[in-house]
């Protein structure tokens, strides 16, 4: 699509980054700096969309070195180490939440307020809590980059097709046709295996089955009566129900894998993040031919709003040019033109109001609408608990779902121990 952005706005953009490099860096105009960039952006999409980001940095002046980690379980601990043990890369994504929260608090990370404040982050990065779990004691200190939510059902339509069904439009009609799909050999669900996959499934349950004041409770007040409740039992008993509905090839699945089998029609759906939306675009399909989806399966449409940051580590050599590039490029991060086409290419949606996004596709375009109304925008997990919490919960749930002989009884008496002692 034609750039909204022309020369002297990008001029603007490019200025403003350079004199908040001189106020937190006291350096002058950048060099050319090599930026090793870790994160673990590694499927077909997610390639693509990283692609995007790499370059914009090139065409400043920069040169993005890929240091690409696949799995976020895995690439996490190691960036995390890395920073920590006076090895920092020039910058890195994590999720918009509290996973540096302990290396923030160690001052091991770039203060970007000056630059947040030169170029009105505030003003246009909506919804505000994306910046506010970037703040730290009133100073910023990561960029969010886009807004992703696990909240959505991804279904090809040739598969209900050949089953001979229709599409279905909600979980209920979901499960009311699962049937006719194993009748068709085909997977009425396709789930990968690993922890973070279970447990964002469950979180979707959580809204659809449980409600928008049961999901609030727990994530928001982390309210254990809440927990214990007879709502939060219904959402046990989904996941009990959905295991009938897997192949036996789900254990330790990447994502992007069971994402293959909807867009081949070997699986009806899957409940999968918003950046499942990057693999139909790579397969070359488009949403409301080929697939379709429903944002909070179809119940409640709703979004819980995280998504990706990048850092900046504060360097150890050559300081104050580092620095300034830093700046540099977390400006291109957030600039109009970038945030349009690298939030097309991920499925995800972008962290500005104030761009063209006439080329969304419709999922995207729901997406859009459902951000529209505050009401509708709820916290993420990695918002919400810390990473330690957030571990005790993917134990869980990848253990109720792998072990049938677990019942939703004492899966639940657990759950509510974990929500007691969150924090």
């Amino acid at each position: 699509m034609a750039s909204p952005l022309g020369g002297i706005e990008m001029f603007n953009i490019k200025t403003a980054a350079v004199a908040a490099a001189a106020l937190v860096a006291s350096a002058g105009v950048a060099g050319a700096e090599k930026i090793e960039v870790t994160h673990w952006w590694t499927s077909g999409g997610e390639a693509a969309a990283v692609g995007v980001f790499a370059d914009a940095v090139n065409a400043s002046g920069h040169e993005w070195v890929d240091g690409a980690i696949a799995g976020g379980g895995n690439a996490r601990p190691v960036i995390l180490s890395r920073i920590a043990g006076g090895d920092p890369m020039g910058a890195t994504q994590l999720n918009t939440g509290r996973d540096a929260e302990d290396l923030v608090q160690a001052g091991l990370m770039t203060d970007l307020t000056d630059l947040a404040e030169a170029e009105g982050w505030a003003d246009f990065i909506r919804p505000s809590k994306l910046l506010d779990s970037c703040t730290y004691e009133g100073r910023i200190y990561c960029v969010p980059v886009n807004i992703h939510s696990f909240q959505w059902m991804w279904l090809n339509r040739g598969a209900y097709a050949t089953a001979g069904v229709a599409v279905p439009t909600n979980w209920s009609e979901f499960e009311a046709a699962a049937p006719a799909l194993r009748d068709a050999g085909i997977t009425p669900l396709a789930v990968g295996g690993e922890a973070w996959q279970i447990s964002g499934m469950s979180g979707v349950f959580q809204v659809a089955l449980g409600g928008l004041d049961l999901y609030r409770a727990i994530n928001v007040d982390k309210s254990p009566e809440a927990a214990a409740s007879a709502d939060m039992t219904k959402v046990f008993e989904a996941i009990a129900a959905a295991r009938s509905m897997v192949d036996d090839g789900y254990v330790g699945r990447a994502w992007n894998d069971a994402t293959a089998m909807v867009i081949t029609g070997k699986a009806g759906a899957q409940i999968m993040g918003d950046w499942a939306q990057g693999e139909f675009g790579v397969a070359g399909q488009t949403a409301g031919d080929e697939y379709d989806c429903l944002p909070g399966l179809g119940v409640y449409p709703v979004l819980d709003t995280g998504g990706d940051a990048f850092y900046f580590p504060k360097p150890t050599k050559n300081a104050d040019a580092m620095t300034a590039a830093q700046l540099e490029m977390a400006s291109l991060l957030v600039s109009k033109q970038v945030q349009v086409d690298f939030n097309l290419a991920k499925g995800s949606l972008p962290i500005r109001g104030d761009i063209d996004l006439s080329a969304a596709n419709d999922c995207m375009q729901k997406g859009l609408a459902i951000l529209e109304n505050p009401d509708n925008v709820l916290p993420s997990s990695e918002q919400a608990f810390t990473g330690d919490t957030q571990g005790q919960f993917e134990d869980l749930w990848v253990s109720f779902f792998n072990d049938p002989s677990i019942s939703v009884e004492d899966a639940q008496a657990r759950y509510v121990e974990i929500v007691a002692s969150a924090d």
